[in-house]
């Protein structure tokens, strides 16, 4: 497949229909992970750039040309901004490709694809959000009583760096269905095709102010958006750690907040799978992107009676997937997304061997360039190892074998988080009911990371708090108003 050459957005914030730099004038190097390249500079946000955003997108939430707008023609702009991601789809997936590491050829087969998917399924909702009549006694006499769902304001989204469209497609599309204003902030690693993504918002006809995207740093330009009272919500995808540190600042405000966080997710593989199915899902359901997926199923329960059989399909995938530039068409594992995030998983594995886990494959970095990591396989660890307990968002797997269901399950629910789970099993049956007494959020049945605009995403226990995606992503961004009138005795 030939690729485009690199067109780079222009890399200022952008806040209304200006593009501007930071008011102090310090910007962030954007670095190619690949091979540690600068590709550009982008304004280092403050608290000042947050403020001037903030009024901005206030004055352009309570404009008539938004607040007045019919939502059949908030759906058209929607579905404008889908088309024009299509038709931009090349270049976006290998802006993405240079920013992140990951591979070209997979983001412009899923990562561009889902993002279109929000925005379209978003834009047919614009005119469905619909409220209900309240059929109330009261004091016997007769009322009409009615509640409907208005947009709750200017939302501060926060979105992390593995997959950079798509997670902003995932806040600013329901958000803009409901009639909400939005200001954006990217992860500062990360930041180029949400400053794209705003160019094609503008050029499909969303109004001026109602998208603005401020880069920076999170400690400051992310806090900066939780702490300030002109910012009615706050949407964020990141850490468990920092997801905590948001829910307290929040409550100073009283903001409510959407968090997507940390998992550990397992994937559990009865005697009666198909093992070659098996095999090659539990390690796509690691491996894909570097392992740098929040639902990445990093341990893995295997029957004992296949335990063996599985593992050897397992190591023999993570064995074969090509590890190189994000570029070439023949890469399965890119780099890692920065040399902090290599070092973190190295250190993962170097504790995980200290604990006394066994390595069967991988375990090591990869090339002199570049922030590789091997996939890598752990067997023989201990229920507390860290390996077995933290996330560590790398390729790296532990692999336990199980008796029989109730163990498995036992294991399965003994952690503090609980965003997604999978299940490999022809016993249809038992998959259910496994299902129901998982605790995650989403289970997947001999599959991994189907994710839809349709179905709900959200994590049980320290790996989240409320939902995104369908109906109830839509509803996020609303707030209830019940209206009773006095019709007479």
């Amino acid at each position: 497949m030939e690729q485009r050459a690199l067109e780079l957005p222009c890399p200022q914030m952008v806040i209304g229909g200006s593009r501007l730099d930071a008011q102090s004038g310090a910007t962030i190097g954007v670095e190619d992970p690949s091979n540690g390249t600068i590709l550009t500079q982008v304004p280092e946000g403050s608290a000042a750039d947050v403020d001037h955003a903030v009024k901005v997108a206030r004055a352009a939430f309570d404009s008539p040309s938004w607040s007045r707008m019919r939502p059949l023609d908030r759906g058209k702009i929607l579905e404008s901004i889908a088309r024009l991601i299509e038709a931009n789809a090349e270049q976006l997936a290998l802006i993405e490709s240079y920013d992140n590491g990951k591979s070209y050829t997979h983001a412009l087969a899923f990562d561009i694809p889902a993002a279109v998917d929000t925005f379209r399924y978003y834009a047919g909702t614009c005119a469905r959000i619909e409220g209900k009549v309240n059929p109330i006694s009261a004091d016997g006499r007769q009322y009409h009583s009615y509640t409907k769902h208005e947009p709750i304001g200017v939302v501060g989204s926060i979105v992390p760096w593995n997959f950079p469209i798509v997670m902003a497609a995932m806040k600013i599309a329901p958000a803009l269905a409901a009639g909400c204003a939005i200001i954006l902030k990217p992860s500062e690693v990360t930041p180029l095709t949400a400053l794209r993504l705003a160019e094609l918002v503008l050029e499909a006809g969303l109004p001026e102010g109602i998208l603005n995207v401020v880069t920076g740093y999170g400690h400051i330009v992310g806090q900066a958006m939780v702490d300030h009272p002109g910012i009615n919500k706050i949407a964020f995808t990141g850490s468990t750690r920092v997801g905590k540190s948001i829910l307290r600042s929040a409550a100073e405000t009283v903001k409510p907040v959407t968090l997507e966080l940390g998992g550990k997710s397992p994937s559990l593989i009865f005697a009666d799978a198909n093992i070659d199915a098996a095999g090659i899902g539990a390690a796509l359901a690691i491996f894909f992107n570097s392992g740098q997926v929040c639902v990445a199923a990093s341990r893995l329960y295997v029957e004992e009676s296949i335990f063996d059989d599985v593992l050897a399909a397992v190591v023999k995938a993570a064995e074969s997937f090509p590890i190189g530039d994000g570029r070439d068409a023949n890469t399965m594992i890119g780099p890692l997304v920065s040399h902090a995030q290599q070092e973190r998983v190295l250190g993962y594995i170097d504790a995980g061997v200290k604990e006394g886990g066994q390595v069967l494959t991988g375990g090591k970095k990869r090339g002199e360039t570049g922030y590789y990591v091997e996939p890598t396989v752990f067997i023989n660890t201990k229920p507390d190892a860290k390996i077995v307990r933290e996330e560590i968002f790398g390729p790296v797997l532990v692999a336990t074998p199980f008796k029989d269901v109730e163990d498995v399950i036992a294991e399965a629910n003994d952690t503090n988080y609980g965003l997604a789970a999978n299940i490999w099993t022809r016993d249809l049956s038992r998959a259910h009911l496994t299902a129901a007494r998982l605790q995650a959020g989403t289970v997947w049945i001999n599959s991994h990371a189907i994710i839809d605009p349709a179905a709900a995403f959200g994590g049980y226990k320290e790996s989240g708090l409320g939902r995104e995606m369908s109906d109830e992503g839509l509803h996020a961004y609303t707030q209830s108003k019940t209206v009773t009138a006095f019709l007479g005795d």
